[in-house]
Formats: C-alpha cells, structure tokens, sequence
C-alpha cells in the first residue's frame, strides 16, 4: 500500500473520531461506549487474524510492542472520552494538533530523530496558530477546564505511546500489532468500566450505536492499522503531522454532518495551518536555497 493512501485513510478516520466519539456516549456513558467499541475491534481484529491465518506472538518484544500501543489505545483514548463529555469535538481535534511538538520533542530525545529544527519549529507554530485563530475563543466553565486537561493529557499519552512504539522496533505486521494492543487493552477498559459504572446501559439510542460500530471496525481497527503500516515506514515526527490536518477535515464534517458554521475565521484558519504544514515540509530547503542565493 502507498504510504500516501494510508495517510488519506488516517486523516479521513480520525477527523471522524471525535464526533463519533461524542455520539457514542449519548446514552450509554462514556466508559461503555469506548469498551464495546475495543471489544468489536478485538473480535474483528482476531478474525481477520483467522482468516488470514497469521499468527499473534507473545514473546517479549511483541509484548513491548504491544504495551507501548496499549498507552494509547487505553490510556489516551479514556482521557479522550471522559474529555469529549465536556469539551466539542472540533476542539478536541484542533487540542490533537499539539501532537507534532510534543511528538517531536520526545522522538528528539528518545530516537535521536532530527525533529526540532527551526523550520519544523516554525512550522509547527505556524500551524498551531491556525488552529488558535479556529477554536480560540472557547470560554470553557468548570467541566470544560477538566475536559481540556483529559484531552491534553490524552495528546501526551499518544505522543509518548507513539515514540515508544518506534523505539521498540517491532516487525510486527500491522494486524498482528493492532490485535496485540486491543486485546491487551480490553482488561484494562472492562475493569475501569466495572470500577466507574458496571451497569449495561437499559437501551442504547440508534446514532449511539451507529457510532459504537463505526469506531469499532474503523476507529479501532481500520485506523490503528493504517496508523502502525504507515508508522513502520516514516519517522514518529511525520506521523504527528496528521493531526494538524484533522482539525480541519473535522471542521468540514462538523459543518455538513452537525451543523457547525464555517466562516472567514475558519478560513483563515484553515490557510495558517495549510501553510504550516507546507513550511514544516519545505522550510528547510527554502532557507538552504535562500542562503546559496544571498552567497
């Protein structure tokens, strides 16, 4: 598969995600709507597994592997739905756009990775003034204040589950990675959804449902495949870069799914990000090529 197919894939999933997210826990709660939605994954993952008659290893390296995936798969996304009760969506993805910098500093440390330039820096800025100038004027109370901290803490977490996804250096197959992380996952959410509620929900509303499936077979499965394919074949900085293109493909479908208005400040918005995105790519070849024409 082309790295840049599954880039389209990632960008078009995850700009879903929040939506879907908050859809998913009108009714049945938060920790119920993320656990079913990791046990459809789980099964359909084991089930891809079987029918293409691939393994799952558990010896030590795949088990830092798939620790490392379960960071985010467990502990950012449960930061992420307890959030999205309290913060929109469009700001939760517009908040994922601080991944690059923080992805960038640790894969600088971690991996050694050339992420910290000042072009990258630069870009990274650019871009994130854009999602500033977008979702800026949140005057969030109490609730929202706590929802952003989970949010930010969830970016933290995925970051750092990225990077250390990378320095494990697994060989893992994509499936065979994501099926790891989500079965070791599901421990984790059944315990946490007994701990805070326990209690299966009387009904389930049908957008709920609808949001519960999509996430479980797209969201967790589709995506995070797509994500440890194109993960294995470009530095941890690059792939941080997605998140500050969802923000705005999120906007897009908050407009024409949910409503939500699009106007010259998300335009505005839209164009810094485009262009920091640009500059994080090309800024240092501009300069080097700047400074040979001012030799």
């Amino acid at each position: 598969m082309p790295i840049s197919a599954a880039y389209l894939g990632i960008i078009l999933i995850w700009s879903t995600t929040p939506l879907a997210i908050k859809w998913s826990s009108e009714g049945p709660g938060f920790m119920f709507g993320a656990t079913a939605r990791m046990a459809i994954g789980a099964a359909l993952c084991l089930l891809l597994l079987r029918a293409l008659r691939m393994p799952l290893p558990w010896h030590g390296a795949a088990l830092r592997s798939y620790a490392a995936a379960n960071l985010g798969i467990f502990g950012a996304m449960v930061c992420v739905y307890w959030g999205a009760q309290h913060v929109p969506s469009g700001l939760i993805s517009a908040l994922f756009g601080l991944t690059p910098i923080i992805t960038g500093f640790l894969a600088a440390v971690w991996l050694k990775e050339r992420a910290l330039t000042p072009a990258k820096i630069a870009g990274s800025v650019i871009g994130l003034g854009g999602l500033w100038l977008i979702f800026g004027d949140e005057r969030p109370g109490t609730d929202a204040n706590l929802g952003l901290a989970a949010v930010l803490a969830a970016v933290f977490l995925h970051s750092l589950s990225t990077v250390w996804v990378k320095r494990a250096g697994s060989e893992l197959p994509a499936l065979t990675q994501t099926t790891g992380a989500l079965l070791l996952s599901l421990p984790c959410y059944l315990l946490t959804w007994l701990l805070l509620d326990g209690h299966p929900p009387p009904e389930l509303p049908p957008r709920a449902l609808l949001a519960i499936a999509y996430l479980g077979i797209f969201g967790s499965v589709a995506g995070f495949i797509l994500y440890y394919y194109a993960l294995k074949r470009v530095t941890a900085g690059r792939m941080a870069l997605l998140l500050l293109v969802t923000p705005v493909i999120a906007l897009l479908f908050g407009h024409f799914l949910n409503g939500e208005t699009f106007g010259a400040k998300e335009i505005a918005g839209t164009a810094l990000i485009l262009s920091g995105l640009l500059f994080y790519e090309t800024g240092e070849r501009l300069i080097q090529a700047l400074r040979k024409d001012g030799a």
